[in-house]
């Protein structure tokens, strides 16, 4: 019974496959490399070259032929590159879509800041507006000091005529008395 594993501990790192273990970002650096040297015209111009050499080889070299059924080494070696490639450029474009996943949320992270800092601006904008509205212009100044400059002339004269009535109640008091 000690032998046998228990099931609710997990199970340790098989050692037996470890040189199989591959470092996620190479593998995928690689297959980037692959996929962006197969989209190239280089390529297609190396591989037409190949082929074209392959295919004179065969039809007029009849000694060196060393395709015993004519083509068929060719097309094994079509299939062979498109079993590899198609995978190579699947995780190339897998890789390329986690970036663009990456960027968007970068990109959306950014927008949102950007439209918060906006918003804050707007509001502070606003409250600098009300309270320039709220601050009084030169025009305003000056109809008020004229305003109180013709009220103090107002009060003066009305100062000034009290001041006689009173003179005058004054003496006739005394011209009475």
């Amino acid at each position: 019974m000690a032998d046998t594993p228990r099931l609710d501990v997990p199970r340790g790192q098989h050692r037996r496959f470890a040189f199989l273990r591959l470092n996620p970002d190479a593998v995928g650096q690689f297959a980037e490399g692959i996929a962006r040297f197969l989209g190239t015209g280089r390529f297609l111009a190396v591989q037409t070259l190949i082929v074209l050499v392959w295919i004179a080889l065969n039809v007029f070299a009849v000694q060196l032929r060393w395709d015993p059924y004519p083509f068929i080494l060719l097309n094994l070696a079509f299939s062979t590159q498109a079993a590899y490639a198609a995978p190579l450029i699947l995780l190339a474009q897998n890789r390329q879509a986690d970036r663009d996943r990456v960027q968007a949320e970068e990109d959306r992270a950014r927008a949102a800041s950007t439209r918060a800092d906006t918003e804050y601006l707007a509001r502070e904008l606003a409250a600098v507006r009300v309270a320039v509205g709220e601050l009084a212009t030169r025009d305003f100044i000056r109809s008020e000091l004229n305003r109180l400059a013709s009220d103090d002339g107002e009060d003066a004269e009305k100062r000034e005529k009290k001041r006689k009535k009173r003179d005058r109640e004054e003496a006739e008091a005394r011209g009475a008395g």
